[in-house]
């Protein structure tokens, strides 16, 4: 589509910075596309006055080429494109992506000088672009191109503007389509300015009136400047305002481009000189200022968005009053339909209710950015790592900075999936419901629908499910929702949130990413398929997925690819005691506040589990019981005895047989992985009605009224163990591997129930008086008596130290709950002294049962706590005993203990913490192994008591081996860093600056280092080899190695790029190295001379055992001699 614009006779537009107007180009009709015109030298106005005259007669009937170099889009084709928008999302897609080349077309430098000189002299108000934001009083919205969703719903007869009306010295306004549906600015909006000096004002104006029109468009009369004047109306899609353009020499006086509602007679304001110098609009392009703006054919496909956004297109100023206003216009969301607005409310009722009473205290707790890694470097199977506490990255902002920011990084019109992880017990489900009640008050602008799926409900036969009855009738609570809703939904699916909690119940779950799904969204099909096609970004394509589960098994490998991974990382020791303050406020029962913390203090192994929400519950809820019954309550000191108390008074008032009835149904589900019951697995209505009066199961979320769930993992747990305790059917023999305390291989099953071990070695091994008996009662116990022999003759011929550490830790605990003092005092006699948990995760309860059989065990122990995420109060807990004569832990968590002693006024374990620690050997991986390392140099620098004696400080005068490898990208920058804390390692003895991707500190590195020599008195071993060391390098070297001929006993130059020179340079110093045994020149450069000049030199070192020298560039046939000569010499 043409406008009609006057020819200009040359550039009427100044040039950017001052230069000089261009010069007229004579040019023949350009060839190529528009992107090829971008990179010539031509005038960009020269080439308008070309194609302007070009033939239009025959436009009707060119066709729209697919070709980019082919350029004949006229007004019909497009409104037929526009149609095919409509009608195809693909389409629609790829033509809304044009806008983001045509950003960076408008940005091109040349093109930038023009828009400033253009709009200089406009004020705030008076520009007008699809990039302007309206005032608060003129109550409309800026002029943008319209979402597919806001076009005529029906397009067949949507029609352009009528051909413009040219007119000369006066001016007929009339309404330019009745199919408009964008809102414009008004005339007087634009013509409210002041004149400027130096401007033509109006001097002869006609008011003529205006005839009536079908389009019931508002009629006016119009002032205008005194000359030819040019009317172009527009289509109603086209995101132009009105625009006066003029210039000298042309004929005309001004041009109006214009569409929406002209004002009323009344509104016309006063004449107003108000011009814009000349700027022609290019062919072919509506809306555009360059005659180089490339048509729909010259675009790949871009995104949506990109069409509605240009906030940074004009370079005026504008007020902070004006940048409020268009800021809070622009984030207004465009009016939706009826039942869009209905349904949305809808939702939002639905989440924003929060549970009454302690169902609803929520604690904020810590979200930790997760990642996966491999578990070993023999396997491809990926685990969640474990990072050091004060390496964690914390999700600033809490739940909706990190869910923006992850919107933010994801590429456009991409499915993106994001997973919290965490431990039974964690609060997962109560965390995902604050996202819902977060989104219903409007704490996430970004997401215009969320939409909360339990995954226990997906687990459904059939092939009949849509799209829609996964978003509308498998929530907590089915939704109805029209069509159009759903339509709706479907249109912008990045402004979709769709949270799938407890994701590990979902059978066979890890396959989601490998099933084939390809239907479309109205297509009936499985569940499966369903989620199939999300995970496979088939469908709802760029929505938002939020999974919640636990970190077991598959499930981890299948979480591999998504986008982002938190984890909640639990309650603190000050967050569980509020929690218990909070607990019983809601409970009606604050007197008991004090008096239950008090109980909890008492116990500090119930203390170190309450950073598990479910557990710090079932605390309260028994604590609240005993409180109840009198003064001298007290709470037992295992999970067992926490359980039994809770289950103890309700099994005794139920049905005969009830409570094993129900751990018999738990231990099956369990086997299974579900927790979900169903009406019609329970032995009895009774049982059923019993269970769910005591609290045992309930109804969760989303689930039928004939579905009910066990109130917790945990007491699922528990009383999986009761069933394996009292049952008949489980043989003798079998029973220990359930322990989960063997290879996997050899486990009758994969330990779903992870909390079976330590519940059954407590209910087997714990008095039957006031635990199984008060449970089943004496009868019932038996079997019991059986199996205790069983279990008992099994752990006592355990050997501790030949388990993993995992296995070991789990052991303890097993140890803990059975409170049988022979199989105690046997688990803690058999620790072996040096104890390595490298890369086990330590959890508060880990920490206090491995300081617990550690003080029993009467020796001496050395620790390694690295890659354990122990906290702070755990790692003091350790150190603090006195039987840990040394241990390791992460630099910065040693670091940053010790300053909290300090802060505390603990001198003495701060003293103890420090003669302690130790860093032997250290391996430097990374630039902040080195940065921590140097800051425990410098920090004991500034707290030795030792300070007046050189070197001598506590945390590294041990330390006899350091290795260097960070590789060629941060070896160089981190090696300054490393050299300047060298001289405080006194004891040195290796120094390996060799690794398998090569460090490259060059010759540089090598000067460094030499300085450092003198003060390496126990220097024994360095390997330099694979660090581009040159002759200059080798020529440093040689300077500082006399300061360490008393000490050096080998020197590694392995794989260097040393020649002649540099060999001849470690030839002369060769001599002065009494103490050196063996040196390594092996695959430099150097050649005969070099080889024979070191052999010369070696007669001359009868203490050098072994010179390696074979190299490439020496004839074989030299060194062949040369070892004949000297057989010291070696050419492996």
């Amino acid at each position: 589509m043409r406008c009609l614009a006057p020819h200009p006779a040359g550039s009427y537009l100044s040039e950017p910075q001052g230069s000089s107007q261009c010069a007229t180009m004579e040019l023949g009709p350009p060839e190529g596309g528009y992107l090829e015109l971008l990179n010539s030298d031509a005038d960009p106005l020269c080439l308008y006055h070309i194609y302007d005259q070009m033939d239009l007669a025959g436009e009707e009937e060119i066709e729209l080429y697919s070709e980019p170099d082919t350029d004949t889009i006229n007004c019909d084709q497009f409104s037929r494109l526009l149609c095919d928008m409509e009608g195809d999302e693909e389409t629609r897609e790829a033509y809304a992506n044009i806008a983001e080349l045509d950003q960076y077309v408008f940005q091109d430098s040349q093109l930038e000088g023009l828009s400033k000189d253009i709009f200089k002299h406009i004020g705030p108000d008076e520009v007008i672009g699809d990039s302007m934001e309206m005032p608060a009083e003129v109550g409309q919205k800026s002029q943008k191109r319209p979402f597919p969703e806001e076009l005529p719903a029906d397009l067949k007869h949507w029609k352009p503007a009528e051909p413009p009306t040219v007119v000369t010295g006066s001016f007929l306004v009339g309404p330019v389509s009745s199919s408009s549906t964008l809102p414009c600015l008004p005339l007087p909006a634009l013509f409210n300015q002041e004149p400027a000096s130096g401007r033509m004002r109006l001097e002869e104006t006609d008011q003529m009136p205006m005839p009536s029109s079908s389009s019931s468009s508002s009629l006016s009369c119009l002032n205008l400047p005194e000359g030819p004047v040019q009317f172009v109306p527009t289509v109603s899609t086209l995101p132009q305002g009105l625009w006066q353009i003029s210039g000298t020499g042309t004929g005309v006086s001004s041009i109006f481009i214009y569409h929406g509602e002209v004002p009323q007679a009344s509104q016309v304001p006063p004449p107003s000189g108000l011009t814009v110098h000349g700027l022609p609009t290019s062919p072919d392009r509506p809306g555009s200022t360059s005659p180089f703006a490339p048509s729909a054919t010259d675009l790949p496909s871009m995104p949506e968005p990109a069409l509605t956004s240009r906030a940074n297109a004009t370079e005026h100023k504008t007020s902070p009053t004006q940048c409020q206003a268009a800021g809070e216009v622009s984030n207004k969301l465009p009016k939706w339909p009826e039942p869009v607005e209905q349904f949305y409310h809808s939702l939002q009722d639905t989440y924003q209710a929060e549970p009454a009473g302690p169902d609803g205290i929520l604690m904020e707790v810590d979200l930790v950015q997760a990642r996966l890694e491999r578990s070993s470097s023999k396997s491809l199977e990926r685990e969640l790592a474990t990072p050091d506490w004060a390496e964690r990255q914390l999700a600033q902002g809490g739940l909706a900075e990190g869910l923006l920011a992850a919107k933010e990084r994801r590429r456009t019109r991409e499915t993106q999936v994001i997973a919290m992880l965490g431990k039974a017990g964690q609060g997962k489900s109560y965390w995902a419901g604050a996202v819902s009640r977060a989104w219903a008050c409007g704490r996430l602008p970004q997401y215009d629908f969320v939409f909360s799926v339990p995954c226990h409900c997906l687990n459904r036969p059939g092939d009949v499910y849509r799209l829609q009855d996964l978003l509308f009738s498998l929530g907590p609570r089915p939704l109805v929702a029209a069509d159009e809703v759903f339509s709706h939904i479907v249109k912008r699916p990045d402004r979709v949130l769709l949270i799938l909690d407890a994701f590990e119940e979902l059978e066979a779950q890890d396959g989601f990413l490998h099933s084939t799904c390809g239907p479309a969204p109205a297509e009936p099909c499985s569940l499966r398929g369903l989620l199939a096609g999300l995970f496979q970004k088939k469908l709802l394509r760029g929505c938002t997925l939020l999974l919640t589960a636990r970190p077991r098994g598959r499930l981890v490998q299948s979480l591999s690819k998504a986008d982002a991974l938190f984890e909640l990382s639990g309650f603190s020791m000050e967050q569980a005691q509020a929690y218990v303050m909070r607990y019983f406020e809601c409970s009606g029962m604050t007197e008991h506040q004090d008096r239950a913390l008090a109980l909890l203090r008492d116990r500090p192994f119930l203390l170190s589990h309450s950073h598990s929400p479910t557990l710090c519950r079932a605390v309260c809820q028994l604590s609240e019981a005993l409180l109840e019954l009198g003064e001298e309550a007290e709470l037992p000191s295992t999970l067992t005895g926490l359980y039994v108390g809770l289950l103890g008074r309700a099994a005794l008032s139920g049905p005969p047989g009830a409570l094993a009835e129900l751990a018999k149904l738990a231990w099956e589900l369990g086997r299974r992985h579900q927790s979900t019951i169903q009406e019609d697995q329970f032995p009895s209505a009774d049982v059923r009605t019993w269970a769910m009066a005591k609290g045992l199961v309930q109804h969760p979320p989303g689930a039928t009224e004939s579905e009910l769930a066990f109130s917790s993992f945990l007491l699922q747990c528990f009383l999986g163990a009761l069933w394996l305790t009292l049952s008949g059917e489980i043989k003798d023999k079998e029973l220990p591997q359930y322990l989960a305390l063997t290879p996997r291989k050899k486990r009758p099953y994969d330990n779903w129930l992870e909390g079976v071990p330590r519940f059954l070695t407590g209910l087997i091994f714990q008095p039957r008086a006031r635990c199984l008996g008060a449970l089943v009662g004496p009868s019932a116990t038996a079997l019991a008596d059986r199996k205790q022999k069983v279990l008992a003759r099994y752990l006592k011929r355990l050997q501790p130290g030949t388990l993993r550490a995992r296995q070991l830790l789990e052991l303890l605990h097993c140890a803990h709950e059975a409170e049988e003092a022979g199989i105690w005092q046997h688990v803690v006699q058999e620790l072996p002294a040096r104890l390595s948990f490298l890369g086990t995760r330590l959890t508060p309860p880990d920490a206090h049962v491995l300081g617990k059989a550690l003080e029993a065990a009467g020796q001496d122990f050395s620790l390694d706590l690295r890659s354990t995420g122990i906290d702070p109060s755990g790692l003091g807990s350790l150190v603090g005993l006195s039987c840990v004569t040394h241990f390791r832990a992460a630099l910065s968590d040693t670091v940053a203990l010790w300053e909290s002693l300090r802060q505390h006024g603990e001198t003495e374990l701060l003293q103890a913490a420090e003669e302690k620690f130790t860093i032997e050997p250290f391996k430097a991986k990374s630039l902040k192994d080195v940065e921590d390392l140097e800051k425990l140099v410098q920090t004991q620098r500034t707290r030795s008591s030792s300070e007046d004696t050189a070197g001598e400080l506590p945390a590294v005068r041990d330390l006899k081996k350091l290795e260097f490898a960070l590789g060629p990208i941060s070896g160089p920058q981190a090696f300054p860093k490393l050299v300047r804390i060298l001289t405080a390692f006194s004891s040195l003895q290796h120094l390996d600056l060799d690794a398998l991707s090569e460090n490259k500190i060059g010759d540089e590195g090598v000067s460094q280092l030499s300085a450092t020599f003198p003060q390496l008195k126990s220097l024994e071993t360095l390997n330099l080899s694979q660090n581009s060391i040159t002759d200059l390098g080798a020529y440093k070297l040689a300077e500082g190695l006399p300061s360490l001929a008393a000490s050096l006993l080998r020197l590694s130059l392995y794989n260097n790029c040393i020649c002649d020179m540099g060999a001849e340079s470690l030839a002369r110093v060769l001599p002065d190295m009494v103490s050196l045994r063996v040196m390594d020149v092996q695959y430099n450069k150097f050649t005969a001379a070099g080889a024979q000049q070191l052999a010369a030199s070696l007669r001359k070192c009868p203490h050098v055992e072994t010179l390696a020298m074979w190299t490439p560039t020496i004839p074989f046939s030299v060194q062949e001699h040369l070892q004949q000569q000297d057989s010291r010499i070696s050419l492996r």
